[in-house]
């Protein structure tokens, strides 16, 4: 009687091209004939069309694969015939062949020969064909039958069923990799680079922002190209963003169970393709089309003087755990690639997906660069948002800013040049690293999030942590020449309420995700203003608008680079839904009928307004952190706070609970200095922020902070006037509406 280790799924019959006659129908297919392949060279990986010795044109194909028996490469032509390949030449663990006539178009995958041991984590199996990690392009749709398992998925033992290999062919299940000709030099592309003080960033989804769009034309909707359209890039301009920070697009696959549940995997952090654009994006098509069409889209944007962030997810891949597919890197070198535990045959999972990428590993840490640099070089890409990047910054377990991805990536000539933002966590112990990444980084700031959503639900103790938030988070990042920019600011991200469910719903309504609600946070710190979700009750509505314009305006004054969220402008909903990873639908989608409301073209209107503002006045983008001493003889300083009294703040202000905070920025101690050299000088402002649900009186400073104030927003007021607005002499006690801020410029 055999063990379960020792048992073995039934094989199929030999695919089409494998070097044996294929039954079609009961009859024998001829087998193409197997190509010459030529020595080759070990670098660069992937698959590489050149010209080749005598002046050929062909393909050369490397796989870094320590460990392994044996590669073959396989060819496919149009009707699905495969061609297999040996590689026969092996340099420093890479296989590699030069194989003359395969041409751009060419479609391809690796099987891999080696031990089945899953117990010391060797999980080889040839009848699996693998994605290569390098492929530039990625042709067919990634479904999970269990046929693309490198063991019997279905086995009785679920215990075991790991250990027990899987015989079945999975090459007429997964995609491809495409051959691609990369003949562009970027000769004729102008990068922004726009300066980090002066960002403001538009985290915005290809497929969402574009799905609904009435004037991009239908056949582009939801791809790169919909997003190069005019239409797309004029609300963008017409904002005033600077760049916009895509959520991933990089070659994803579909998560078992939601494609078990007839949904599939909408925002795509579940990467498998680290050099391939997201074929299901491209309106030209899947066999090397979609990376032209990604250029042109990088192209458009950069002519609009729009940077283009990539959110990349190096942290881990789609294969899963133990009981996941094998789709690629598994399959290439399980033990090379993947943290394992102590027990082998599991992984170490600090991303709660079920693997974590072994970046320690030099051929990791290979794999992530020569993709970053890719992305840069030959994509035209100006920075990446890492997700839960405190998972690539693990030596062997713990974080470590040292460790040798931070340290490549400092030292890299192109990498150290570009927009690199961290989210600083990940869900292992010791993961939480807000304002612990090195001073070449910048970080989502999610204490900012939380502070700012607590002021404006009057949830807050005190006001010192609002303070700190909106002067650019010295106590987290005036450290190892940090600057305030290191603080990426926002309120809503893509994970989470949107902007206006913020103030609709103070409970999650995920039932259309198919986990009864269990999925998603409960910590959205939100409030309805006292009814749940959407109402006809015209008060409710105008205050959740008041408090829409409050927090829109907190953001864009802060001291920091702030993010918006692609449709908060327009007031987008997901109807209650904090996780909708898996919403491919309207409940995602951007409502571009939106603007047809008043109510909300006032609130698009206010933002664009409001980023105006911050790029003409350097006094809201600084480059330096505020000292907070006097300057001057007349002891005028460059950041004050006042009480509604109109004194300045004590330490016992600070600890006592308030609902009122006045904030002082001068422009007249702006340290640095232009291109010219010349000093900075611009207009002083002061910001009073009121989360009470009254009307409050306010006394305006005197000299030598003011002789008098100017007007520039009042967010109580639905459609706000053009400056210049009402003038208030100092000294005046002046009444700020409940829930209001108020933005006056020292005159």
């Amino acid at each position: 009687m055999t063990s379960a280790a020792e048992q073995r799924a039934p094989a199929e019959e030999p695919a089409a091209g494998s070097g044996q006659p294929a039954a079609v129908n009961g009859a024998r297919r001829a087998v193409p004939p197997v190509p010459p392949v030529w020595p080759g060279a070990p670098t660069p990986l992937g698959a590489r069309f050149r010209v080749g010795p005598d002046g050929v044109a062909g393909t050369n194909f490397a796989l870094w694969a320590a460990g392994a028996e044996g590669v073959r490469l396989c060819l496919f032509d149009e009707g699905g015939r495969e061609t297999r390949i040996p590689l026969t030449e092996l340099t420093h663990e890479i296989w590699h062949g030069f194989v003359p006539g395969v041409m751009p178009g060419q479609r391809y995958g690796f099987r891999v020969d080696g031990r089945w041991d899953p117990w010391t984590g060797a999980r080889w199996n040839p009848a699996k064909l693998l994605l290569d990690p390098y492929a530039r392009a990625v042709d067919g749709e990634f479904g999970l039958p269990p046929e693309v398992y490198g063991h019997v998925r279905d086995w009785p033992d679920q215990q075991v069923a790991d250990t027990v290999r899987d015989e079945r062919d999975s090459a007429p299940h997964v995609p491809k990799g495409v051959v691609v000709h990369d003949d562009d030099d970027w000769s004729d592309d102008r990068r922004p680079k726009t300066p980090w003080a002066d960002s403001v960033i538009y985290e915005l989804h290809v497929r969402g922002f574009t799905r609904l769009h009435p004037d991009i034309p239908g056949e582009l909707r939801g791809t790169y190209a919909g997003l190069a359209h005019p239409a797309a890039i004029a609300h963008l301009t017409g904002l005033g963003v600077t760049a916009v920070e895509l959520l991933p697009v990089h070659q994803f696959a579909h998560e078992d169970h939601l494609l078990r549940r007839g949904l599939k995997n909408y925002w795509g952090y579940n990467s498998i393709g680290y050099f391939a654009p997201h074929a299901a994006y491209a309106a030209s098509g899947t066999t090397g089309q979609q990376v032209g069409e990604f250029k042109r889209m990088v192209r458009a944007l950069h002519a609009a003087g729009i940077e283009v962030i990539l959110d990349v997810v190096y942290n881990h891949t789609a294969e899963a755990g133990e009981l996941g597919p094998s789709l690629s890197l598994k399959g290439i070198d399980n033990r090379g690639y993947y943290r394992l535990q102590d027990d082998a045959r599991r992984y170490a999972d600090y991303t709660g997906c079920g693997n974590t990428l072994h970046v320690v590993q030099p051929q990791v840490l290979r794999l992530i660069t020569d993709s970053l640099r890719y992305w840069v070089t030959e994509m035209g890409v100006d920075g990446f948002r890492f997700d839960l990047a405190a998972a690539l910054a693990r030596s062997m377990h713990d974080v470590d800013m040292l460790s040798p991805f931070l340290a490549v990536i400092a030292q890299d000539p192109v990498l150290r040049r570009v927009k690199l933002i961290a989210e600083p966590w990940d869900i292992g112990s010791g993961g939480y690293q807000v304002g612990a990444f090195p001073p070449l980084w910048t970080e989502w700031n999610d204490r900012y999030r939380n502070a700012v959503r607590d002021f404006w639900r009057h949830a807050l103790p005190d006001v010192r942590e609002m303070g700190y938030r909106l002067s650019g988070s010295s106590d987290l990042y005036a450290w190892g020449g940090r600057r305030p920019y290191a603080s990426v600011n926002f309120v809503t991200a893509h994970d989470g309420f949107t902007l206006r469910d913020l103030v609709s719903y103070e409970s999650k309504h995920n039932d259309a995700n198919g986990e009864n609600n269990r999925d998603g946070t409960h910590d959205n710190r939100s409030w309805n203003c006292g009814t749940e979700g959407e109402t006809d009750d015209e008060r409710v509505r105008a205050l959740r608008r008041r408090q829409l314009r409050n927090l829109l305006t907190t953001l864009l004054l802060s001291t920091g680079v702030p993010m918006l969220v692609a449709g908060d402008e327009l007031g987008r909903t997901q109807r209650g839904n904090n996780n909708a990873y898996c919403q491919d639908n309207e409940i995602s989608w951007l409502d571009w009928s939106l603007l047809e409301d008043p109510g909300w073209r006032a609130l698009c209107e206010l933002t664009s307004r409001l980023i105006a503002l911050r790029h003409r006045h350097p006094v809201l983008r600084r480059r330096a952190f505020f000292s907070g001493r006097a300057q001057t003889a007349d002891g005028l300083r460059d950041l004050a706070w006042f009480t509604a009294r109109g004194a300045e703040m004590t330490e016992g202000d600070w600890y006592a609970p308030a609902a009122t905070l006045g904030m002082y920025l001068s422009g007249r101690d702006i340290p640095g200095r232009d291109e010219r050299g010349a000093p900075v000088v611009d207009d002083s402002f002061l910001a009073v922020l009121h989360a009470g649900d009254r009307p409050t009186d306010f006394v305006l400073p005197g000299p030598p902070w003011a002789e008098r104030y100017e007007v520039v927003v009042d967010t109580s007021a639905e459609e706000q006037a053009v400056a210049p607005g009402t003038v208030h002499p100092a000294g005046a006690e002046i009444t700020v509406q409940a829930r209001a801020v108020l933005l006056l410029r020292v005159a």
